[in-house]
């Protein structure tokens, strides 16, 4: 199966403010996004890009901006709202400080399988749709364009989380051990037989993504025994 690139949005104003933005409208990339934006087209340029999806949010269409402008080749952004933001309800548009008062937050820390936010979704319903929408378009990416494709997909801090722990088999309620920062790459091959994280909340140099030649008497979805030969 082919190989996913996460992407997280840069710095948005939200971020700045210290507000949980959710599906609020006219959350754009601040100074700092917008050049981590423009930074993150030059870190991808060695890798070579099949398709290209990302939450229907201002801030996602806005770091995707320079990477799509870089390549006249590449079309422009499939939208899929199942890559959206996870719907916070009523906390929707409130300080994180604010929050943190909440009973409800340590649930979300310590139990995020049993969270439910009012007025909005669950974190399992986050996980169950953002899951599903990788899976699917995994299948739709190898069917139009092999299975050494590399395709992207730019969205959420939570919904990237969701997607990894679902990757490394981790219990939802373990979600918040992973971090994303913004404008980062967490990289997953995926196989018919398990997915491998090739990188986690990368914000450095990408070009060993790019497909390579499989080592030596690998075959596809067997982990390398001893560790990786940093050919494959």
């Amino acid at each position: 199966m082919p190989t996913l690139l996460l992407v997280r949005h840069g710095r948005s104003t939200a971020n700045t403010a210290g507000i949980l933005a959710g599906w609020t409208p006219g959350v754009e990339l601040d100074d700092t996004g917008r050049a981590q934006a423009a930074a993150l087209a030059g870190r991808l340029d060695p890798v070579p890009l099949a398709q290209v999806v990302s939450s229907p949010l201002e801030r996602c269409r806005q770091t995707l901006e320079p990477l799509i402008a870089a390549r006249p080749g590449l079309a422009g952004p499939a939208l899929d709202e199942r890559l959206g933001e996870c719907h916070y309800g009523e906390w929707t548009g409130r300080p994180l400080v604010e929050l943190a008062e909440e009973p409800l937050w340590r649930t979300v820390q310590d139990h995020a399988a049993a969270a439910a936010f009012p007025g909005g979704e669950s974190l399992r319903e986050l996980s169950h749709r953002t899951v599903n929408a990788v899976r699917e378009w995994n299948e739709k990416v190898a069917a139009e364009h092999g299975e050494d494709a590399v395709w992207l997909a730019c969205s959420h801090g939570d919904v990237i989380k969701a997607v990894v722990a679902d990757a490394l088999g981790l219990h939802l309620d373990h979600f918040q051990r992973i971090n994303v920062d913004p404008c980062s790459v967490t990289a997953i091959r995926y196989t018919a037989r398990r997915p491998f994280v090739l990188r986690m909340g990368d914000t450095g140099d990408l070009a060993a993504l790019a497909p390579r030649p499989a080592a030596p008497g690998a075959r596809s979805g067997d982990a390398v025994v001893g560790g990786s030969t940093g050919t494959a």
